[in-house]
């Protein structure tokens, strides 16, 4: 099995990074940029990860409903885990969690074993959000 055949067979996950208090709006924004920048904008979301201090947002909670999207909070200490695979780093971010990048840790971490990152951290003003797809076969 080619490694471009798993890959395109697995799920897509959305890992987002956001401040307090940012609005579904903003949120949505920022993951149909990453969407578009990854030519995947007609493909369905899932999963959404954040990290777990995140997960109770209001406008992260609606735009998982709107998505209808499964919203995943990952513990701080679980991201640390990813740091060697981020291709992007924010120095402020990894002084406060330990990894370069929140949205992209948070995507391979809900992605599992063998999940690949397909697209890198976008950042919009509030939000940042990065793009994993976990390990599928692909079908037959």
């Amino acid at each position: 099995m080619a490694r471009g055949e798993a890959v395109s067979a697995g799920r897509l996950i959305a890992g987002i990074g956001l401040r307090p208090g940012t609005s579904e709006a903003d949120i949505a924004e920022c993951l149909d940029l990453a969407l578009a920048a990854a030519g995947l904008m007609h493909e369905p979301v899932p999963r959404i990860a954040t990290l777990a201090a995140r997960g109770a947002e209001p406008g992260l909670l609606a735009l998982a409903k709107a998505r209808d999207a499964e919203l995943v909070a990952i513990p701080d200490d679980a991201l640390k885990g990813f740091e060697a695979s981020c291709a992007t780093r924010s120095t402020r971010i990894a002084s406060l969690y330990g990894v370069g990048s929140v949205a992209e840790a948070a995507a391979l971490a809900t992605a599992g074993p063998g999940g690949v990152l397909v697209q890198p951290r976008i950042a919009t003003a509030r939000v940042t959000c990065a793009l994993a797809r976990s390990c599928g076969t692909p079908a037959s």
